[in-house]
């Protein structure tokens, strides 16, 4: 998603509004747990004020990604409120704490910006609502299968019999 800066700064003291379809795909090629992603559709303004740039937009989406119990494929929908500032100052350097991205150039792409507010949107862990999925991959795969514990029976050591004969004898007086 680029924006010509002529066209941000003719609209004065009016916001820039944008809208449109972004195709982010490659986060999937990424060392990341994202299996697919639909493209993501981004909604915003962008408002100058001398060198200075504040686009605020919304990012609309869907990711699908692995369950944590299960490794089936979770459709996870979100929605990401983002504020990112640039400078078009050739001179601004980037000391200090705040967050101001220089501007390179005519164009200003906001692509880099939107993958990075995805990626900070990834959740740790998701789990599948499909009941039937956890039954059928808890069971087996290529090379394993998982082997539940039985309970056992409560056995007393021969070393300690005597002593459970005499606990016995005070349980029943």
């Amino acid at each position: 998603m680029k924006f010509p800066l002529q066209k941000v700064k003719q609209t004065g003291d009016e916001p820039f509004v944008f809208e449109d379809d972004v195709d982010i795909r490659e986060l999937e090629d990424l060392n990341n747990d994202i299996r697919r992603i639909s493209p993501v559709h981004v909604k915003g303004q962008a408002i100058t004020r001398g060198n200075d740039i504040t686009i605020t937009f919304t990012i609309e989406g869907e990711m699908v990604l692995p369950c944590a119990r299960t490794l089936v494929d979770v459709t996870y929908p979100f929605q990401i409120d983002a504020l990112e500032v640039f400078n078009l100052s050739p001179y601004h350097t980037e000391e200090g704490e705040d967050e101001v991205h220089p501007v390179h150039g005519e164009v200003l792409d906001l692509t880099p910006y939107i993958k990075e507010n995805v990626q900070l949107e990834i959740p740790t862990r998701v789990f599948s609502d499909d009941d039937e999925a956890h039954e059928e991959a808890l069971q087996e795969g290529k090379g394993w299968q998982v082997v539940t514990e039985e309970p056992e029976e409560k056995k007393v050591d021969p070393r300690m019999a005597k002593l459970q004969s005499l606990l016995n004898e005070e349980n029943d007086e």
